[in-house]
Order: C-alpha cells, then sequence, then structure tokens
C-alpha cells in the first residue's frame, strides 16, 4: 500500500497546477462510492479526488487511521479526506489539482496569509543559520518582547512547541503555584490531549463522538471538575463546594473547539471575581484567540486580565509553536528560576521565533483588525442570509477573524447547545463546498478562519457556493 503513496507523488504533483482540472469519463465510471459521493460535474470540468483517496488508502496502513491528528479524517463529514500540496495566500490546492479557497488556516496560525513572502525570505535566511540550536538565541528575546508587550497577563513568558504543551505547563505551573490540585474548565472546550484536560473535550473528541479516552487514568482526571460554558452558576457552585481547593479555572475566552462560541455578557467578569474571592487562578487558553481577537488576544478584546495565558498558532507563524505566561511572581515558580520542572529542546527554535516574530509585526500595521472583521462579517452574514434564503434553520457569528455557523436556529451558548446542531446536513454541505472549491474545518464543533489574505472577491466566491450548495441538499 506505501507503494500507492509513492507512485502517486511520482506521478507529476505539482505546487501549483498549470493545467485546469480533468477526468475521463472511465475514470469517472471507476470511481469508488467514497469518491463518487463528493464527486460533481462542473460544466466540462469534473471534481476528482483520484490521488488523494490512493494516498490516503496507503496512509491507512502507515498511520493510526491514516492520519496524524484525528478530526482531519473527515469522519464527521463523509467521504475520504483531501491530500494537499501546496497553500499561498488564501489558497490551497490538493494533489489532484483542486483549488480552495482556504477557511482552516492550518487551524488559525496563517492569519496573515499561508507562505507569506516576507515570513519564508526571513525563515530563509535564518535557515542558513540553523534549524535548532538547544540553546539560548536572541530571537527569544525578540519574540518574548513582542508577546509580553502585546498581551495584557504576560509578565514572563516560557516558549514550548504547541498548544497541548504550554496547557500542560500552565496546569503544572497553577497547581504548583496555589499548592492546590483541583481545576474547573468546562464542557465541549478542548485543551490539548493531556489527561487531565481529557473530560467532557471539545475539537476531535467532540467531533468523533468519543467518550472520555482510554488509557486515561482516573487519577488523572479526579481532579478536573467540569460545568457548561457560559454556565456562571454552575461555577459558582463548584466553588461552594469545593472551597478552598480549586487551583484554577481553564477556558477559551471564545470557544473554537465546539464551534464558535462566544462569552455572554457578564461570564468573563464573574469568572474573574469567583476566582479572586476563593484565591484561585484564572487562565485564558488563547492558542485559538491569541493575536487574532485584537492583538492583545481575548483578553484585551473583552477587557478581562486572566493570571495565566496559553498561546500558540500565531506566535509560530505557521511553525510549530506554543507558550504559556502570566504575572512575574507565577512565572518565577518555573524552572530553572523556581522549583516547577518543564523542558523541551526544540523550545524557542530560531526557525520558529523567526515565523513568528515577523508574523505579529505584520499585525501591528493599521487597520489590521478593522479588515479582518469586515471581511468575516461578510461571510459570516452572507451564509446565514443564504441559509435562510434556501429554508435552512442556521446561526452563527463572529469575532474579528474568527467564525462559526451551526446548522439548527440556536442560540448557541455551550456545547450542549451545539449538539442539536444537524451534523448529517453539515456533512453534506461540507461535502458539496468541497466540490464548489471552498475548504472548512470538517466538522460542525470547529471554528472557522479568515486571514488577512482573503479577499472581497474570495468572501462572494464563497457564499456564492454556500447558494448552490444549501439550494442542493
Amino acid at each position: 500500500m506505501a507503494g500507492a503513496a509513492a507512485a502517486a507523488v511520482a506521478s507529476g504533483i505539482s505546487a501549483r497546477p498549470a493545467a485546469p482540472r480533468r477526468a475521463s469519463t472511465g475514470r469517472r465510471a471507476r470511481l469508488s462510492v467514497a469518491r463518487a459521493a463528493i464527486s460533481l460535474e462542473k460544466g466540462e470540468k469534473a471534481y476528482t479526488v483520484q490521488k488523494s483517496e490512493e494516498i490516503f488508502n496507503a496512509a491507512k496502513e502507515l498511520m493510526p487511521g491514516g492520519v496524524n491528528s484525528p478530526v482531519r479524517a473527515f469522519k464527521s463529514v463523509g467521504g475520504q479526506p483531501i491530500v494537499f500540496d501546496s497553500v499561498k495566500g488564501s489558497r490551497m490546492w490538493d494533489v489532484d489539482g483542486n483549488e480552495y479557497i482556504d477557511y482552516v488556516g492550518s487551524w488559525g496560525p496563517a492569519i496573515i496569509g499561508h507562505a507569506d513572502d516576507e515570513v519564508n525570505a526571513a525563515l530563509i535566511e535564518t535557515l542558513k543559520k540553523g534549524t535548532s540550536f538547544g540553546a539560548p538565541c536572541l530571537l527569544e528575546n525578540v519574540l518574548a518582547e513582542m508577546v509580553i508587550s502585546a498581551v495584557p497577563s504576560i509578565e514572563m513568558v516560557r516558549f514550548v512547541n504547541s498548544g497541548t504543551e504550554a496547557c500542560m505547563g500552565a496546569l503544572r505551573l497553577v497547581r504548583a503555584f496555589t499548592g492546590r490540585e483541583k481545576i474547573v474548565k468546562f464542557e465541549g472546550c478542548y485543551h490539548g490531549h493531556a489527561d487531565s484536560f481529557l473530560v467532557k473535550a471539545g475539537s476531535g473528541v467532540a467531533t468523533l463522538g468519543l467518550p472520555d479516552s482510554p488509557g486515561v487514568p482516573k487519577g488523572a482526571t479526579y481532579e478536573t471538575l467540569t460545568a457548561p460554558y457560559n454556565d456562571a452558576e454552575a461555577v459558582k457552585k463548584l466553588f461552594e463546594e469545593n472551597k478552598g481547593e480549586i487551583a484554577a479555572v481553564f477556558l477559551e475566552a471564545v470557544v473554537g473547539n465546539a464551534g464558535f462560541i462566544p462569552p455572554q455578557p457578564g461570564f468573563l467578569n464573574a469568572l474573574r471575581d469567583l476566582t479572586k474571592h476563593d484565591g484561585a487562578l484564572l487562565v485564558f487558553d488563547e492558542v485559538m484567540t491569541g493575536f487574532r481577537l485584537a492583538y492583545g488576544g481575548a483578553q484585551e478584546y473583552f477587557g478581562i486580565t486572566p493570571d495565566v495565558t496559553t498561546l500558540g498558532k500565531i506566535i509560530g507563524g505557521g511553525l510549530p509553536v506554543g507558550a504559556y505566561g502570566g504575572r512575574r511572581d507565577i512565572m518565577e515558580m518555573v524552572a530553572p528560576a523556581g522549583p516547577m520542572y518543564q523542558a523541551g529542546t526544540l523550545s524557542g527554535n530560531p526557525l520558529a521565533m523567526t515565523a513568528g516574530i515577523h508574523t505579529l509585526k505584520r499585525l501591528t500595521e493599521p487597520g489590521t483588525y478593522e479588515y479582518l472583521d469586515k471581511i468575516t462579517g461578510e461571510l459570516v452574514r452572507g451564509i446565514l442570509d443564504v441559509g435562510a434564503k434556501t429554508g435552512h434553520e442556521m446561526c452563527g457569528g463572529h469575532i474579528r477573524g474568527m467564525f462559526g455557523f451551526f446548522f439548527t436556529g440556536g442560540p448557541v451558548h455551550n456545547f450542549g447547545d451545539a449538539k442539536k446542531s444537524d451534523t448529517e446536513k453539515f456533512g453534506r454541505f461540507y461535502r458539496g463546498m468541497l466540490e464548489e472549491g471552498v475548504y472548512l474545518a470538517p466538522s460542525q464543533f470547529e471554528a472557522g478562519f479568515t486571514s488577512l489574505a482573503h479577499t472581497s472577491q474570495d468572501i462572494e466566491k464563497t457564499i456564492e457556493a454556500a447558494e448552490k450548495v444549501l439550494k442542493r441538499i
């Protein structure tokens, strides 16, 4: 099976195809049921994913489920995943030569667009000096200063290699600082795949409908308390029942891993008050929202300053990176300044630091967030309008460059509300949008992202595609 993947690559997969998409009648006749489910005639052209299917079939013999992250497997939308070859700006090209307008953005980091020329040029110069030192470099200082000056809660920062690592470090830190072990998280929120967080989790866990993960010891989650998002009274009750025992409340300030769910007025304020009153810490997981809702993240946008913040995605400009930071007295618990141990050979590597520095520089340009708000608002309003026009119950919203919509009348204030969505209809809509050249997250329970590279024409084309698909389903 691995040979099929090699053969597909050797058969002439190009970075960005010069030739139009095409498929012979004979080939279409041989399409499998899965591939036929997402094939559609477009005049004289046909949408085909033959090479994607060949490569993915080979991948299933090599990697669990054929993927290296579960939500990529298309389990909740049907068919087989698209295998991509290249990206640029707001566009992606798959191995079959199909072109898509992209609203995943590598799950958030591509906020200035894919494969940005200035970022790539800086990476090439850094690459000449080496890819990893396993030792301090000046670039760490530069990016650290940028993060600290931008994010209200951060006085010191520790770089890691992923959002999961950032949340793991923050979890150990809040327990070390408070001397307490219990934490509160919210149903449908996802803070990476560390054992303590895999309780009523979002993202791929929600997408696949999995129960709490096998392999996680009961002891690892015994101290994890959960509440519905946007339910301050439920959190208050947890504090009353566990007075003086809760180390921290962890939350996505805007949920992105159960679909796009913003906080209701007063919710974040209530959490800030509850944690302060009890001596617990408030942790904002800004892996998605950091530098996307505002330059200072969700905490700047909403005017609520947590004690600790986790970051990822954008601060690596598309390269693997994460960070956690907070008040100086809290962060000085981290080794070698303090006794709480956490380490990483590739943490602060020069390539990730370079990409992050040049991405954040771009985000400081005037009009950045106004532009993101404008195009994302047009996109969401347009999709909801054509949904209503074609007779579908839908709701949704956006903040700056982050958005989402559900196939339910709503409103959606928590994961329980989100689960009322018609996920089967979303799957049909999703496959239809692929055929029309639009790539969305392959789950009803994931937020979408726009970038500075998206144009008004991209938005118009996407809304037109949505109307075509919604009329068909």
